[in-house]
């Protein structure tokens, strides 16, 4: 008998799953109960955050990896913290370097887009900061599942797949050898099933926890990062691991019909979310299934995107200010741009003043928002031999144009995509959400909290409504559940509609609920994917 673990003609229904001791969300079984273990060992949602997510490096590397970079919103004793977790480029590059090289735009492979990756350090500073356990402890189920292996789930076999099927036919030189060495030793890549080992990661992971991750930055394990790039005439040197560190943040807000929606301020994206929920909230709705609710959330989104593509990069290097962004005039500006008609998103002029996602919560009130990735699947390509080190490529996102704000330069952060939501309402914490997927991600954030919030939908039902994803200009992708009546019907205001098929084009989205009087847990996880919570 074979069986097809990818073919589900029936639809099924996931309730919301409910609890009070802890509660952990995320993409990958296996990784959500390493973290609910660790809230019964002891440990508190940070704990449990930290190790969800070094168990997601070795059972979704199809998404994010030790060489990648992480935020994290953290909610504990009434307050929210932010950690930005994202590396910058090395300090050698530079636009006209890379000019001389013969490169016009910056590559989504090989060393040239490789960042200090954040991963590690992140892990450190929020077990040191709100650990009440040591980083080894929570790193140990992650070195047990890359030593002893793990039953490779169906949707990280099609995407594994699909990404050696890319990689055999453009990663052909000699650097790119050890990706196919750690991730296709059998000369494919794992099927559904078949347990999947990567001694090296265990390795790595284990020097990891056992300095608090200072071997990474400046020890054995940077050493090997550095020769490596070296050898390939890349920019990264072991001064660039040396000198970083993560940067604690104040989160940004917006209020949103009596909540306040918190994001990780710029490098990340966060902040289009929040532009489009300004935008949006100076319209009414009576019901969620019209043309024209759809029709103003996606032209909302346009146009909160047209800023943040032109603005966002390194805060320091901004040319507006965040609240200027997110003033209740700006937003009244930007809303009085949308008539019936689909617009072609043009950026404004403000006054001047991949990935994985894991949403954790515990019984003292603590709880967490946290996302990690390698950006565009395994990142650069690249594996640093022997370690399972998978290299991110977060410089693509970089701009070669010397004016523009997000311009390549040495040393400096770029446009980010990953970002953590957290919703709290009169000071008390509702929970963290989120959605993955690139520049789905502010998109997603829209989605499921308008859903909440406006029209009442459960954390699952909020997670599983059919979604859309505005692509450039007019174009605007629906999955193959959306309602062909809307699709008509925002069709005929200009949009063009396209249905995607592959469900992974629309994120993977976690949500934790918490009853401010109870201290109940209500949680949804991502029916697109392998996602479960783990609770108790």
């Amino acid at each position: 008998m074979t069986t097809d673990y990818l073919h589900y003609p029936y639809a099924s229904q996931r309730m919301t799953t409910v609890a009070n001791k802890g509660m952990v969300a995320t993409s990958q079984p296996l990784a959500a109960q390493a973290g609910l273990d660790i809230l019964k060992k002891g440990g508190n949602a940070i704990d449990a955050a930290i190790a969800t997510a070094a168990v997601l490096t070795v059972v979704e590397p199809t998404s994010n990896g030790i060489g990648g970079d992480a935020f994290a919103l953290v909610w504990t004793k009434g307050q929210l913290h932010g950690l930005n977790g994202s590396g910058p480029s090395p300090k050698s590059i530079s636009i006209e370097s890379l000019k001389e090289r013969g490169y016009d735009e910056i590559p989504k492979f090989g060393w040239i887009p490789v960042t200090v990756p954040g991963v590690p350090a992140s892990w450190a500073e929020l077990s040191r900061r709100f650990g009440k356990l040591s980083l080894r402890e929570t790193l140990e189920p992650a070195i047990h599942y890359a030593e002893e292996g793990f039953p490779v789930s169906p949707i990280l076999s099609k995407f594994w797949q699909n990404a050696h099927a890319q990689f055999k036919e453009i990663l052909t030189d000699d650097e790119f050898t050890h990706w196919f060495e750690t991730f296709a030793p059998e000369g494919r890549a794992p099927e559904v099933g078949e347990v999947f080992r990567s001694k090296g990661h265990a390795e790595t992971l284990r020097e990891i926890g056992d300095t608090d991750g200072k071997s990474f930055y400046q020890g054995a394990i940077a050493e090997k990062i550095a020769a490596f790039s070296a050898k390939y005439n890349g920019y990264l040197t072991e001064e660039d691991l040396a000198s970083f560190q993560p940067e604690w943040v104040d989160p940004i807000s917006v209020s949103y019909r009596g909540y306040d929606v918190w994001e990780i301020p710029p490098n990340g994206q966060g902040l289009i979310a929040l532009s489009a929920l300004t935008i949006l909230k100076g319209f009414e709705f009576d019901h969620k299934e019209s043309a024209e609710t759809y029709h103003k959330h996606i032209e909302s989104m346009k146009l909160a995107f047209a800023d943040g593509q032109k603005y966002i990069t390194d805060h320091k290097q901004m040319s507006v200010a965040v609240d200027d962004l997110l003033s209740e005039s700006y937003g009244e500006s930007r809303r009085a741009l949308i008539g019936d008609e689909a617009l072609t998103p043009l950026p404004g002029q403000p006054p001047k003043g991949g990935t994985v996602y894991l949403a954790t919560a515990d019984a003292e009130g603590n709880m967490v928002s946290f996302i990690q990735s390698n950006y565009m699947g395994f990142g650069s390509g690249l594996v640093v031999p022997g370690t399972g080190i998978a290299l991110q490529n977060r410089g693509h996102n970089f701009s070669m144009d010397p004016e523009h704000d997000n311009a390549l330069a040495g040393g400096k952060r770029t446009y980010h995509t990953i970002i953590p939501g957290f919703l709290s309402k009169n000071g008390e914490a509702v929970g963290p959400f989120g959605v993955m997927g690139g520049f789905m991600q502010p998109q997603g954030h829209l989605q499921v909290i308008t859903n909440m919030i406006d029209f009442n939908l459960n954390p699952q039902a909020a997670l599983d409504a059919p979604r859309w994803q505005w692509v450039e200009g007019k174009r605007v992708w629906v999955e193959s559940t959306f309602p062909s009546y809307l699709a008509e019907a925002l069709s005929r205001k200009g949009h063009k509609i396209e249905v995607q098929l592959e469900k992974g084009a629309f994120g993977r989205g976690q949500i934790i609920w918490r009853d401010h009087q109870s201290g109940t847990l209500f949680g949804g996880t991502e029916s697109r994917t392998d996602g479960t919570i783990a609770a108790y």
